[in-house]
């Protein structure tokens, strides 16, 4: 039988407590050659079972000591374009797998379970967002006990250009990407369907109470997150 080949583990920082119970890894992840960019995995503990939101494989250190934090109980994809280390979590801890329908960038990956408006978290007091005119699938969760937000790459909070070499800093740069809080451009020319708009969605989203923000790419936000975005919206669809 041949054996399994999966990414390797690209440079990362070490796990660090956001929330009680939540963490997150800020690492990297190789597009091409000589193109590097930041990603971030979020992890959610509930008693002694850990749950993976983004997952990004870890060195042998790190992967300890998320062992030693509790079980790895089930990883989720809340973007269509993640999910490169999806596998590997789930071969090497036979934990559970959570995507949206449809996915086209890693659709070998066999969900368990589907994610939907009505899907329970993996955690109390918290529910899945759907970005529902997208036309690749596209969640977020809300944490309401800490008004955190977990997006992928529809918000993101760039605050500096960690693990982004230069070429692709050069990329991201003239794809709209710059330091702060943003729409993913990328993300949004592709999913919104033609002729139409996200700007619902967006609106929608707006509804939920929160004021922090952690993406697959970026930094946290922490503190006026519902309250910047608003502005972002009003300037990204013209209102």
């Amino acid at each position: 039988m041949t054996k399994k080949q999966y990414a390797p583990a690209y440079k990362h920082q070490p796990i660090e407590r956001l929330f009680e119970n939540v963490y997150w890894v800020h690492g990297s992840v190789k597009m091409a050659p000589g193109m590097t960019t930041n990603r971030n995995m979020v992890v959610l503990k509930n008693l002694n079972d850990l749950f993976l939101i983004n997952p990004i494989r870890l060195n042998k250190e790190e992967e300890n000591k998320l062992k030693a934090l509790g079980n790895i109980k089930a990883i989720y994809r809340l973007g269509d374009f993640h999910g490169l280390d999806d596998q590997y979590y789930i071969d090497t801890f036979s934990c559970e797998f959570f995507c949206q329908e449809g996915q086209t960038t890693y659709p070998k990956q066999k969900a368990d379970h589907f994610i939907t408006s009505e899907s329970k978290a993996p955690i109390e007091n918290a529910e899945f967002f759907i970005f529902s005119k997208a036309l690749f699938p596209e969640a977020a969760l809300l944490l309401r006990d800490q008004k955190l937000l977990i997006t992928t790459d529809s918000i993101q909070n760039w605050t500096d250009w960690s693990f982004t070499t230069l070429p692709a800093k050069i990329l991201l740069f003239c794809m709209g990407f710059k330091t702060k809080l943003l729409i993913g451009k990328p993300w949004l020319k592709r999913v919104t369907p033609k002729n139409q708009s996200m700007l619902e969605d967006f609106e929608s989203l707006l509804k939920l109470d929160f004021e922090n923000l952690i993406a697959a790419h970026g930094k946290p936000l922490l503190g006026e997150a519902r309250t910047r975005l608003n502005e972002i919206v009003k300037t990204e669809f013209q209102l």
